[in-house]
């Protein structure tokens, strides 16, 4: 999966970057896991129940080298992007994405950029 210095999720006008303090045991005390390439991978579903079969994922993606990355909202299967700002049906996701993002801003994983 290409990754890119800043990136936001697909419908949204917010974009982010990796922080510049952010460390490999910042990446997995937030939940990342470090995939066989080196990359650090992060995957939640969207929704209060964690076993929603149906409920899109939140994936990000940040290169071994912890300097770019890759934000998608996904399908609950993977396998396509969608767009979490399109209609309000998904308002409680996006809300959820929105959230989990800012956590990752105030624990210094991710910064806003313009």
């Amino acid at each position: 999966m290409a990754t890119f210095k800043k990136d936001c999720l697909l419908g949204s006008q917010t974009h982010y970057a990796v922080n510049d303090q952010a460390k490999r045991y910042t990446l997995r005390d937030n939940g990342f896991l470090e995939t066989k390439n080196g990359s650090f991978q992060y995957e939640r579903t969207l929704s209060i129940h964690a076993v929603d079969k149906k409920a899109p994922k939140l994936k990000i993606v940040i290169s071994k080298d912890i300097d770019e990355l890759k934000l998608s909202a996904v399908t609950s299967n993977g396998l396509k992007k969608i767009d979490l700002y399109k209609s309000d049906q998904l308002g409680k996701e996006r809300e959820f994405a929105e959230n989990i993002l800012l956590t990752l801003v105030e624990g210094n994983v991710l910064q806003v950029v313009e």
